[in-house]
């Protein structure tokens, strides 16, 4: 169980810190629950404790984690599928991993197919999505604010 003040990544939003731990009641069930300070978008999140290993909470890297997901955004695109739903779909998968470096392998290459214009509006979403989860721990991790998180993910691409 993690506790107020820790930093925790939360796979499908960013990495935040944990504000304070409450019980909630949701239908009729009181739990506790999590409330994330995401810095990213300035967002605020209710993660179920009781749940949380299971939907891929996890502390935030390391600096060393961060230097290897950097040099991941630097490296040639992997091969994708030319379907954009199956690709879609797979993304998805990578990113509920909540691993770092498959987020950094999304931004990098959902980024490079945005700059010729051939990216669905639901893979836009995605990178916009992906970027501010690897933005969010970047920020975290290094203490830098949202706009040099984001000036080492561009410079690194």
């Amino acid at each position: 169980m993690y506790r107020t003040g820790d930093k925790i990544l939360y796979p499908m939003h960013g990495a935040g810190i944990i504000r304070q731990i409450k019980p909630c009641e949701i239908l009729g069930q009181t739990k506790d629950y999590y409330l994330l300070k995401v810095p990213c978008g300035d967002m605020e999140v209710m993660i179920p404790v009781d749940n949380s290993d299971n939907i891929g909470v996890r502390p935030v890297g390391t600096k060393e984690d961060i230097d290897s997901a950097i040099s991941v955004l630097g490296q040639d695109s992997t091969e994708m599928s030319g379907n954009w739903n199956k690709r879609y779909r797979e993304n998805m998968e990578k990113i509920k991993t909540g691993n770092i470096l498959l987020v950094a392998e999304i931004v990098r290459n959902l980024t490079r197919i945005d700059r010729t214009g051939k990216l669905s509006a639901g893979e836009k979403k995605m990178l916009s999505n992906a970027r501010k989860i690897l933005q969010s721990e970047i920020m975290l991790v290094l203490d830098i604010t949202e706009e040099e998180a984001l000036e080492k993910i561009e410079a690194a691409i």
